[in-house]
């Protein structure tokens, strides 16, 4: 009898197991649903400010100094494309991205195109100069050493490219290196500067 008695308890035990499961799905969407509609405007207002710039949005601002300690300001640069591309020294493939984007910019360097590069060495300007004479590059290099920059623009490393537009807003992102003078490219470029 305490044999039978065992297992009807097993019986009513496993019957409440998916009746518990579900309780616990509603009561997590209950959840969710009350801090959207609660809290998510003021949790957006708080962290819109570390949300990863996208496609379509407008570049956030920054000023950086150059590696002759000139300030350069972004939202200045409208009117402009903009090809903005994060590296640093240390980096192997950003070896591989740089001469690519030397002869990008020199190709379109008296265009209403403009390249900035921010490098992201802690040791600040110190040895990027040095690093752009072994490797002729004579595009502009801004310095974010305090990484102040790098972490508005969120970016999960080393190259990262956005590519802005005239009128400020990012029209493409690239992570990692990329052949920068592939006719496609040069042509898409053409067009955003011909707009």
């Amino acid at each position: 009898m305490s044999e039978t008695n065992g297992i009807r308890k097993e019986r009513s035990i496993t019957t409440f197991i998916p009746f518990i499961l579900l309780i616990t799905v509603m009561l997590l969407i209950v959840f969710v649903f009350h801090v959207k509609k609660e809290g998510g405007d003021y949790v957006n207002k708080k962290i819109n400010h570390r949300v990863s710039p996208t496609i379509s949005h407008i570049a956030p601002d920054f000023t950086l100094p150059d590696i002759k300690e000139n300030n350069v300001t972004l939202s200045e640069l409208r009117g402009k494309v903009v090809f903005l591309n994060f590296w640093a020294t240390w980096c192997v493939v950003c070896r591989e991205d740089l001469p690519s984007m030397e002869r990008l910019y020199q190709r379109f360097k008296d265009d209403d195109f403009e390249m900035l590069t921010i490098n992201i060495d802690k040791s600040g300007r110190s040895g990027v100069e040095s690093y752009m004479k072994e490797l002729g590059l004579t595009f502009p290099v801004l310095i974010d050493s305090g990484g102040k920059v790098s972490r508005m623009y969120q970016i999960t490393g080393v190259p990262e490219t956005f590519i802005i537009g005239k009128n400020g807003e990012i029209v493409y992102k690239a992570i990692g290196p990329v052949e920068w003078t592939k006719e496609a490219w040069l042509n898409a470029f053409s067009n955003l500067i011909n707009k």
